[in-house]
Order: C-alpha cells, then sequence, then structure tokens
C-alpha cells in the first residue's frame, strides 16, 4: 500500500473534477454524496498505508515516492515527491477520517443551497490541499498545499458572497495569509541559498553548515508564516471573521485543515528549532500569549461560532507554546485531540444554528437540551473534553502540554495554567447559555446589555420551536463525541501503539520525559483536574441562571482587545490615505500629468508645424528662394573667411 500513497491525494482531486465537470448535473443530495466518497476512498487508503508503514522495521520508519521531476535548473532539482513517516501519518489520517465525517454532515447541513455542487467541489480540492501539504517532501511541494489551502479557505469563507459580511471576511482572510506567506517563501529561498535544496532530508542533514544566526531568521520567518496560517497573535483576526462561511467549513477548517497546517510545519523542522534556542524561546512565548489573549476574548463573544473560533486560537497557542518548550509530542496530541473535540463542537453548534433556523447568538437560545437531546449529549462531550474534564481526552493532551511548560519554565506554565481554567469558563457559559436556562428564542430580540450587536447573526423573524437534526448530520457528532471521549487512550495505550511512541522517532523524545518525576507528574495533573472542575463549575453557576452579566463582558474583549481597531489605525486609515494620495496626485498629476503632457505637446508641435504647410506655390517658391540665398550667403562667407 505504500506505494498506493499518492492515491490519498490524487483520491480527492478526482472528486474535485467529477464536480467540475458534473456537479450540476447530480445535483443535490448526489454532488455531496460523490464528493464524500472520494473522500472517505482516501481515509480507506491512508488506512492501508498506515499498516504497511507500522510493518517496516527500523529506528526511523519513512518511505519516499518521487512521482516526477518538477524543477530541473541548474543546481535546483526539485522532485515532486511525497515523504511519509509517523508524524506525516497521523496528519493524514485525522484529515481525511474527520474530512469525510464533516463530508457527510455537509450533505444534510448545505440541502437546498443554490451552489450546492460548488460547495462540494471545493471541499474536495480543501482537502487535497491539505493532503499535499502534510506529505510533501520538500518546501516547495508544501507550499503549493500551504497556498492551496489559502486559496480555498477564501472561497469558502467567502462563498455566501451575497452577503457583505462574508464577502469581506473572504477577502480578510486571504490578505492575512498572504502576509504569512511572504514569509514562508523568504524562509524558503534562505534555506536554498545556504543548503542548496528544498528536501527536508537534505535540509535537516545539513543543519550544523547552515549557521546558527541563519536558522534563526528561517525559523522566525517560517513563524510568520505559521502567525497567519494558525492564528497566532499578531496575524489571528481573520480567523474569528471567517466564521461568515457555512459551518461545515468552519469545522473543516479548525479541526481537520488549514490551522493546523502552521503547527505541522513547525514539527516538520523540528531540528531547525532544536538548533536555536532563540527561535524557540520566541515561538513558546508566541503560543503563550497566544492561548491566554483568545481565551479572554471568548470569555465575552456572543456568536457561538465566534466562541469556538476564538477557543481554537487559544487551543493552537497551546501546540505552539508545547512546539517551543521542546515538546512535539505534546503539541502532536493536543492537535489529534482538538481534531475531535473541535470538530464535534464545531458541527454541534451547526446543528444548533440548524435547528434554532440560522440563529447563532447565544443570548436567544437557551434550553435546548429537551428539544435536541443528541446534539446536546454529543456537544456536551466535546465541551467537557475541551474543558480539560478527566478522563475524556483533552484532559490528558492539555495536561501533557501543561507538564512540558512546567519543565520549560514555571512562568509558561502559569499562563498555560490560567488560561485553562478561562477555558473551562468560557466553555461553559456557552453551553449554559446554548442548553440550559429559558426558552429565549422565544422572546424576539436577543436578552442583555448586546441585543443590538451588528456581528451576531440571527434568525429571521420570530423562531419557531428547535428540532433535532437529521441523521446525516447527527452521525458524525455521535462518532466524534466517541472519539472526543475516547482519544485519551492514545497516551497510555500499550508501549508500542501509544501516539508518543509512534512519533517518537521523529522527534527523539520529548522535553517533559527528559525532566519530570512521577511524583510531579501526579501533582500537576491534579492540579489540572482540580481548575478544569472549578471552571466548569464557576461558568455554568453564572451562566444559567442569568443571560444578562454586563460586568463580566467587557467592552475590550467584546471588541477583540480592538486589535481590528489598531490594525485599522495603524495600517488601515494610512493605506487608505496613502492610495487616496497616489490616485489623486501620484495619478492624476504626475502620472496622467505626464503622458497628457506628452501628447500636448506633440498636438502644439504639430499645429505649429502645420502653419508651415500653407499649400500656396507661391509661398512655396519663396522660402526656395531664401533658401537658396542663405546657402550662398554661407558659402561666401566661408570663401572670404578661407
Amino acid at each position: 500500500m505504500l506505494h498506493l500513497t499518492y492515491l490519498i491525494i490524487l483520491l480527492p482531486l478526482v472528486g474535485f473534477a467529477v464536480q467540475v465537470l458534473f456537479g450540476r448535473r447530480l445535483g443535490d443530495p448526489v454532488a455531496g454524496a460523490v464528493a464524500t466518497i472520494f473522500v472517505g476512498a482516501s481515509f480507506i487508503v491512508s488506512v492501508g498505508v498506515f499498516f504497511d508503514l507500522l510493518a517496516v522495521h527500523g529506528a526511523v520508519r519513512s518511505f519516499t515516492q518521487n512521482l516526477w521531476t518538477w524543477i530541473p535548473v541548474g543546481g535546483m532539482q526539485i522532485h515532486a515527491g511525497l515523504y511519509v513517516d509517523p508524524l506525516s501519518m497521523t496528519m493524514v489520517l485525522f484529515v481525511t477520517g474527520i474530512s469525510a465525517l464533516i463530508h457527510l454532515y455537509s450533505i444534510g447541513y448545505m440541502k437546498g443551497d443554490r451552489d450546492y455542487p460548488k460547495f462540494f467541489l471545493y471541499l474536495n480540492l480543501f482537502v487535497a490541499s491539505m493532503l499535499i501539504l502534510v506529505l510533501g517532501n520538500n518546501l516547495l511541494v508544501t507550499y503549493v498545499g500551504w497556498e492551496g489551502v489559502g486559496t480555498c479557505s477564501y472561497l469558502l469563507v467567502a462563498f455566501w458572497f451575497t452577503r457583505e459580511t462574508a464577502a469581506v471576511a473572504g477577502k480578510k482572510a486571504f490578505i492575512y495569509n498572504r502576509i504569512g506567506d511572504a514569509g514562508f517563501i523568504a524562509a524558503a529561498f534562505l534555506t536554498f541559498d545556504k543548503v542548496g535544496s528544498l528536501d527536508y532530508s537534505v535540509i535537516f542533514a545539513n543543519v550544523g553548515k547552515i549557521g546558527t544566526a541563519n536558522i534563526t531568521a528561517i525559523c522566525l520567518l517560517l513563524m510568520v508564516g505559521v502567525a497567519a496560517k494558525s492564528a497566532q497573535i499578531p496575524l489571528f483576526p481573520w480567523l474569528a471573521d471567517a466564521m461568515e462561511g457555512p459551518t461545515p467549513v468552519s469545522a473543516l477548517i479548525h479541526a481537520a485543515t488549514m490551522v493546523t497546517a502552521g503547527v505541522y510545519l513547525l514539527c516538520r523542522v523540528n531540528p531547525l528549532l532544536h538548533a536555536s534556542p532563540d527561535a524557540a524561546w520566541i515561538v513558546a512565548l508566541i503560543g503563550a500569549a497566544t492561548a491566554f489573549v483568545a481565551a479572554t476574548i471568548a470569555c465575552a463573544q456572543n456568536d457561538i461560532k465566534k466562541v469556538l473560533a476564538y477557543s481554537t486560537v487559544s487551543q493552537l497557542g497551546y501546540m505552539v507554546l508545547a512546539i517551543g518548550a521542546g515538546a512535539y509530542e505534546a503539541a502532536i496530541f493536543l492537535m489529534v485531540a482538538h481534531a475531535f473535540f473541535k470538530g464535534l463542537l464545531f458541527l454541534g453548534s451547526g446543528s444548533v444554528i440548524h435547528g434554532l433556523h440560522d440563529e447563532q447568538d447565544l443570548k436567544r437560545m437557551g434550553n435546548l437540551r429537551v428539544y435536541m437531546p443528541i446534539t446536546f449529549v454529543t456537544f456536551g462531550i466535546g465541551w467537557l473534553a475541551i474543558a480539560g474534564v478527566p478522563p475524556l481526552s483533552g484532559f490528558w493532551a492539555k495536561g501533557d502540554v501543561l507538564d512540558n511548560a512546567w519543565a520549560a519554565h514555571p512562568a509558561l506554565w502559569v499562563v498555560g495554567i490560567f488560561t485553562a481554567l478561562l477555558t473551562a469558563y468560557y466553555m461553559s457559559r456557552l453551553s449554559g447559555l446554548a442548553f440550559f436556562g429559558q426558552d429565549r428564542w422565544k422572546n424576539k430580540v436577543a436578552v442583555g446589555a448586546d441585543a443590538d450587536m451588528p456581528d451576531a447573526h440571527h434568525a429571521a423573524g420570530p423562531i419557531p420551536e428547535p428540532h433535532e437534526s437529521k441523521w446525516v448530520m447527527t452521525l458524525p457528532l455521535i462518532v466524534l463525541a466517541v472519539l472526543a471521549a475516547a482519544g485519551g487512550v492514545m497516551a497510555f495505550a500499550t508501549p508500542h501503539l501509544s501516539l508518543a511512541r509512534w512519533v517518537d522517532p521523529v522527534f527523539s523524545g520529548s522535553l517533559y520525559n527528559d525532566h519530570e518525576t512521577t511524583s510531579t507528574i501526579w501533582k500537576l495533573s491534579t492540579l489540572d483536574a482540580v481548575v478544569a472542575v472549578i471552571g466548569v463549575f464557576i461558568g455554568l453557576r453564572l451562566w444559567i441562571t442569568r443571560a444578562d452579566r454586563p460586568k463580566l463582558e467587557w467592552a475590550f474583549l467584546r471588541q477583540s482587545w480592538y486589535f481590528n481597531e489598531i490594525f485599522d489605525a495603524i495600517i488601515g486609515r494610512p493605506g487608505a490615505r496613502l492610495a487616496q494620495f497616489t490616485s489623486t496626485v501620484i495619478e492624476d498629476k504626475v502620472i496622467d500629468g505626464a503622458v497628457d503632457g506628452t501628447g500636448a505637446l506633440v498636438r502644439r508641435t504639430g499645429m505649429a508645424l502645420r502653419r508651415v504647410q500653407t499649400g500656396y506655390v507661391r509661398n512655396y517658391a519663396l522660402w526656395i528662394v531664401v533658401g537658396i540665398v542663405a546657402l550662398f550667403a554661407f558659402m561666401l562667407t566661408r570663401t572670404w573667411w578661407a
């Protein structure tokens, strides 16, 4: 099966081609079913490749499949190839598996949409792009997938482009990611200049020849790309606005594709980060700051999807923190667990929105557990998992990150544990407002200080009684709920099957395993559990009985620490003034003035010369005589002087 690795990417691409050629004819729901089948087939092939890789013996399990020579130019010999190892295989399994579930869910969620086939066309291309990214054997192939997921995110975030907010959000996501792409490609250029190759195997074999300063520069340039793609400070604001896209898109971006790309890239270049402690420390600080800031913002959002969006930013911060601390295995563990419970939470929120006839404001929800029992139970598992309540997957995954943060520096742990408390609180606030309390959806307007929030999506008119979603939407919820609940088994499975044992050869161990005693492990784990329970208790205690607590929803948190306003003041408005100046002065007066002035000069010169052409023979004869006289005078003058 290893030699069929290319099928993992090819199958979603074929699904994309089928949608392009026959999507309109297939229609709703056949187009969605066909797209789901192709992604499901990719998952099946991935499982086969995984077992073949598992059977490979050696210190490092790996397989390279060269497809063709892509760029044979002088010293640059770049092959389009695929690289399979435990890291890429882990990514491939959850990308294809969760994407297949999201495709299945979308069959029901997008039913009746006028661009139904186009939606699945974009989804298939999105999955294929992510698979190219994680399976690429060199930086350039990875960059192709990197650009592919960026383009698809624009197409899907702005899918309902007739809404101005969706169109603006799509452009915002595209622009932010272009900033990050500049950092990625600059890092690739610098790497090639120092190593002479973009292949990962060659780069890692020559780390010692690059030089510490250059390695630091490469890592920080890559971090610029990661900050945009994986929504880290200061390039995270686009991810919340990306909630303007259909909910399955949000689930796909947050759980299986796009935002995990940056975390994967940092894990892939771990030999470079290991060789530059300064770069690794900066990465850890960015991750810690992002985790904390995003968690505080999530505490005051009323749009159910935006709470989950900032939650994703915070969880990504945890992963980046773990990578900076050298705990790559912990970062991967959290990324996989996060894919389970965040995919579940987003699809669960989509079920809520669907059942409430497109209402997204938490202040207009309430008591939904009575009307949507399956959604409530499954969403509840995701809520408690991300809160870190034992024995669910989030407890083990987040605890592993926090333990490593403690080993790296206690200050990082303090930020991480306080962020964990905030996570349990804001997720309990969300669940309390949505599933408990009174039937606020019967109210005509939202309750509380934020009733007129312009960014809250409301149902059109009074909301009918909520209803449970169809099986095609609830089945993925049930599967993901099982994975979110039992995903922690990856941490303590048999030694030969645990996630840490599987990916360990790629990273050569983790900081946590090198430094901490069993006693410290138990103390930290107990504290993690206590903090999670406290956060859940406070969140439910405050928000089950009341939906209006303005003193806990500070304006600067509702406005995301004013990051958008700051960027607007520093970049947006000066940029607009510069554009206005170039339009009215540079364009109109300098460029157009030069062009128009040249034309006017030619015109005036022609008009002056036209006076010479009178059309009268006597005038021409006169000028001939004048010319002859002048010529003779000139000749006589030369003779006289001679």
